[in-house]
């Protein structure tokens, strides 16, 4: 169980784009940086957030097929859809 200013494992999930982004709020990057300092999972889920970014980075638009940009973009929104909805 967390208190009121830890960050579980899913908060960190949908603020990782912020803190790589640097658009995180100061008291946040606190509790996110807490949260890596006990969590090796997250330490490589964003090790490969990372990763990720640094490969895409390195394609451009024209070399990804449409059909697979669809299925990437198909499943990205998947991922991000609130499952309460």
């Amino acid at each position: 169980m967390t208190t009121s200013d830890e960050m579980a494992c899913n908060e960190l999930v949908e603020l990782i784009t912020d803190y790589l982004d640097g658009a995180l709020p100061p008291p946040d990057v606190v509790r996110f940086e807490a949260h890596l300092a006990d969590c090796t999972a997250c330490v490589e889920f964003v090790e490969q957030f990372r990763r990720t970014i640094a490969a895409v980075g390195r394609q451009r638009a024209a070399a990804v097929e449409p059909a697979t940009r669809e299925r990437l973009l198909t499943l990205f929104r998947g991922t991000t859809r609130d499952p309460g909805r």
